[in-house]
Formats: structure tokens, sequence, C-alpha cells
């Protein structure tokens, strides 16, 4: 199936973009353009409309989990990337496990089962790729116990993934209840008296990690459907242009920028990405940063 779009004039883009301060300005139209208008009718957490946004196309751009975008590429979806960054974070700090149920040290989580929402979560791919290169860990050696499905449809899990029912108790129940010492649930999860970060330098190690690699964690970026990006270009310049203005808008702190725009700045971490994830059994191969755009959208703000 084919989208159809305007191919002069004013386009009205049906988006799946979660509140935060880069995207502030460009919800509450503080920046705003004569030929792009969104609809933003994405639900509120962003991550809850991947699974439409892959199998059904339910939306025409968007954000998107960066190794979702990936399985997405494998599977030939027409989804088209940008070199803007709006969701990232050092992934350092996402590892748990609870005080006295023998993980110390992320060698100990060699044997044991371990919580992550989704296989192919791109929290988990990144934790994962932590662990086994910065700590040593074996992963063959772990069974991953998850709720969710991954959003590609046509993506198995592999042998080392066990999916339990959620309705019936949660990850972060679970683990609190004993049934599991550890789990990638991001920085807060769960909430317990004797929950623990695994790595407890977590901060001097993500910015070890930077220094290391030169590079930041990208979680989500921006993508447009692919018709769109071939019928209209112009139109896929204007969205790079309000992203780019609504990130300045939103007097995010100096330093270390989390959230990298242009294809110099993304390229280094959609690599490890891709390797990551491959290397995890998420993509058949890995994907140089190169292959993930198309269309021009990698000389957008050069």
């Amino acid at each position: 199936m084919t989208k159809q779009y305007p191919a002069t004039g004013p386009v009205t883009l049906r988006t799946n973009l979660a509140d935060s301060a880069l995207s502030a300005a460009l919800k509450q139209g503080k920046v705003s353009s004569p030929i792009v208008s969104f609809d933003f009718c994405g639900p509120p957490s962003a991550s809850n409309g991947f699974k439409a946004m892959v199998r059904e196309r339910a939306f025409d751009a968007g954000e998107l989990a960066i190794v979702t975008f990936m399985q997405a590429k494998t599977y030939g979806k027409p989804l088209t990337l940008l070199p803007a960054a709006v969701v990232g974070r050092f992934q350092h700090v996402t590892i748990s496990a609870m005080a006295g149920r023998g993980v110390e040290k992320p060698k100990d989580l060699e044997g044991k089962r371990v919580a992550v929402r989704a296989y192919t979560q791109t929290t988990g791919v990144w934790a994962r790729g932590i662990l086994q290169h910065e700590y040593g860990v074996d992963l063959s050696k772990i069974q991953w116990v998850t709720t969710d499905e991954p959003h590609l449809a046509e993506f198995i899990d592999p042998p080392s993934v066990l999916r339990v029912d959620k309705k019936e108790k949660g990850l972060d129940q679970r683990m609190i209840d004993g049934d599991l010492p550890a789990g990638i649930l991001g920085p807060d999860a769960p909430k317990h008296a004797d929950v623990r970060r695994l790595i407890a330098d977590h901060a001097d190690a993500a910015l070890a990690w930077n220094a290391k690699y030169g590079c930041t964690h990208i979680n989500h970026m921006f993508v447009v459907d692919s018709d769109l990006a071939k019928a209209r270009p112009d139109v896929i310049a204007e969205i790079y242009r309000l992203l780019v203005e609504s990130k300045a808008a939103a007097g995010l702190p100096k330093g270390l920028d989390t959230l990298p725009f242009g294809f110099a700045n993304v390229q280094r971490s959609l690599g490890i990405a891709s390797q990551y994830a491959h290397e995890q059994g998420v993509i058949p191969r890995q994907f140089t940063a190169q292959e993930l755009f198309d269309h021009g959208t990698d000389k957008l703000g050069r």
C-alpha cells in the first residue's frame, strides 16, 4: 500500500511524539511552519504507539526506538530515519538487583533469570551490550524474562527468552517477591528498599563509556513514512528545521549532548547499537550508520 501525500502545499501529519523538553516548543506552537502541521494523535507514552507505527503505518511521523527502527528496516517497513535523537540517556543506571539475592556484581548475572520488558527493547539492547563488553558478562548464560512481545510481528524471541503474564504479576513485583534477582527495568525500578543499581558507580561508568567510545546512548529518533520522504523532501527538511528549533528552545543543559542531531553526531552511537543488536540476535546483520538513512536524510543539518 502506498500512502498518498499532496505534491505541493501544506500537509498535516499524524504524529506520535511524547511530551518532553525537546518537543515542548513544537507542541505548543512556539515553532511553526507554513507547510507542515502536526496532529499529535499518538498515545501519551510514545512507546505505546510503536507497534501501530511499524505494523499498521498508523502515523506519518514521530519518534521510534532505534532498535525497533533497525528491525523495521530488516523487514522492509516503509520508514525513513532523520538524524535527530529525541530520547537518549546512558543505560548503566537501568540495571537493578535486589540485595541478598546473589547478584552483587555484573558477572553474577550468569546462570540467573533477569527481567527486561521486551527482549528487543532498545534499553535492554544497550544494557546487555554494556554488560557484555564492559563487564565480561556471558549473555548466553542468562535467561531473559519478559512480559511484552516484540514490536515487529515477524521477529521471534530466541530460546533464551521466557515470556510471563504481566496481568498475573509484573516484572517489578516478581523481583520484589524473589522470583527474579535482577532486571533491566529503568533507573527507578523496582521501587523497594532492597533495590540497588547493579553498576553502583553508574554515573562515572557512563562518563568513562563516553570517553572510550565518543558517543552517547540514543534510544529514540525521529522517523517519517517513506512515501512522505519520497514525495516531499521539502517537508522532511522543514520537519528537521522545526525539531532543531524546538530543541534550541528547550534550554537543555550545556555540556554532553545526549540528544545529538546531524549524521556526524549520531553515526557512532547508531553503529554501536547496531553491533549490539546483531550480537544479541535482534537483527540478522549489522547495519552501518549510513545504511539506516535513505532519501538523502543523512544530509539534513549539513
